[in-house]
């Protein structure tokens, strides 16, 4: 129980971050869209951290929460690097 409750309380945010910011990017409009997914963002944060508690064990929540985390945060970077999102002003 200890190892899901620090894997949702430590990869919750991050993951929620992530989810958040990706959708938010890949908008067609962000400056109309920014705002919304933020007031979502509570929902998506709650519901990552739920989902922490599905996993049979506290490794597999921390393993599988931090493989997204690490994975989505290394697309971010290398999307944003190679030009193909861009945050319009």
């Amino acid at each position: 129980m200890w190892g899901k409750s620090t894997a949702a309380i430590f990869l919750g945010m991050p993951l929620s971050v992530l989810v958040v910011g990706f959708a938010a990017l890949l908008s067609s409009s962000q400056s109309v869209t920014t705002l919304p997914w933020l007031l979502v963002f509570f929902l998506v944060w709650i519901a990552v951290m739920t989902g922490a508690f599905l996993f049979k064990s506290g490794l597999r929540a921390w393993l599988w929460m931090g493989g997204l985390t690490v994975a989505g945060y290394t697309a971010l970077h290398f999307l944003k690097a190679s030009g193909l999102i861009r945050i319009v002003a």
